[in-house]
């Protein structure tokens, strides 16, 4: 068949000329195997994937930057306090960051990544929810098991285990913290009677913290290293469960939210450079994204979730929705990986902080 006779609107449309490619332009590429890969260059190579590994190539930059800043980095400004203005000061500021989890990543083996972050001081603060914080405990108490998403959940109602996805847990771990749990209640109850103390959720869960004395615990660690941890739906779980109990068998314990929400605000407010990773959606995505508008937004974000945003929920949300309510400054460096964290996090984890043994 000659040229001549090819249709030139189907010559046209096929063979459509293409603009000069920019000199900055990357080109897609996978890993060699070819080549002893070592982890970190592994790890590297996601940058060039395309596609979700993309976007975990650029959160782990993103949070390399995070972990790195120093106020040593940025000139003083002429409004700076006097409190910033010796060299050696502004070499130990650090980006604060803000670490968020749902409860189901404690149940899971992220509960150990995390652990590493707190006991080596990588965050400054964490929002999780009620979960977040029971099952960390309970853990303590007795061990979580993996098993399938198909279980039958009358079978397992009748058997006494509870399924987190393909997790199960015996009730018995349960009835375990309520042993260990209502003392404590009754304690923190006469110390605010007899001396005035104002319970805040994360007074509360830092005395937890003291109380466990256990190194396999999260809040163990935050109550060592004296990182808040701060839960807005504290009583949206067991713990609410047992605080429930114990308000008739001997009531009058007071949690106050209030004090909490001006020390996550604050912690925000004076932040010098303020990062977010939020692992999941729902109240802990929104509780420190809404503490980031009050400093007019995050400097760094990375989110890993699996929601959607065609719902129009926040759970969802990519972070250039956050961008336009002032939570994350616009021209900040953000990215949303479209993932489960338990694929992704010891990864990220792995790529950065990890990297800082020798650092603490």
């Amino acid at each position: 068949m000659s040229s001549s006779s090819i249709p030139a609107g189907a010559a046209a449309a096929v063979l459509q000329p293409s603009e000069p490619v920019p000199d900055h332009a990357v080109s897609v590429q996978g890993p060699n195997f070819e080549n002893d890969l070592s982890l970190q260059d592994f790890l590297r190579s996601y940058e060039r994937i395309g596609f979700q590994a993309n976007s975990l190539g650029k959160a782990i930059d993103i949070v390399n930057k995070m972990r790195t800043w120093r106020l040593s980095d940025e000139p003083v400004s002429a409004d700076e306090s006097d409190d910033y203005t010796d060299p050696e000061v502004r070499a130990r500021t650090k980006c604060n960051i803000f670490l968020g989890y749902t409860s189901n990543l404690i149940s899971s083996g992220l509960r150990e990544i995390i652990l590493y972050l707190v006991k080596h001081k990588h965050v400054a603060a964490i929002v999780t929810t009620a979960g977040g914080i029971e099952e960390d405990f309970i853990k303590c108490l007795g061990k979580t098991y993996l098993a399938d998403f198909n279980l039958d959940g009358a079978e397992l109602r009748k058997k006494g285990m509870n399924r987190i996805g393909n997790l199960v847990v015996p009730n018995d771990n349960y009835c375990k913290f309520e042993d260990w749990l209502l003392p404590i209640l009754d304690q923190m109850l006469k110390e605010q009677q007899s001396t005035g103390t104002v319970w805040t959720p994360s007074s509360f869960i830092r005395r937890l913290g003291k109380e466990i004395n256990h190194e396999e615990s999260v809040y163990y660690w935050a109550y060592k290293n004296d990182i808040p941890v701060f839960c807005p739906a504290l009583t949206d779980g067991s713990l609410g469960d047992m605080i429930y109990f114990h308000s008739f068998r001997t009531p009058g314990l007071i949690i106050d939210i209030v004090g909490d929400i001006r020390a996550l605000n604050e912690h925000a407010r004076k932040s010098k450079k303020a990062g977010m990773i939020i692992l999941g959606g729902g109240v802990c995505k929104h509780q420190i994204a809404n503490a980031m508008l009050i400093r007019n937004g995050a400097d760094y974000s990375v989110y890993i979730n699996t929601g959607q945003e065609f719902d129009g929920s926040d759970s969802g949300a990519r972070p250039d929705e956050a961008v336009s309510w002032g939570k994350i400054r616009a021209g900040a460096e953000s990215v949303k990986v479209f993932a489960d964290a338990t694929l992704v996090f010891p990864m990220l984890v792995a790529a950065t902080f990890a990297q800082d043994k020798t650092q603490h």
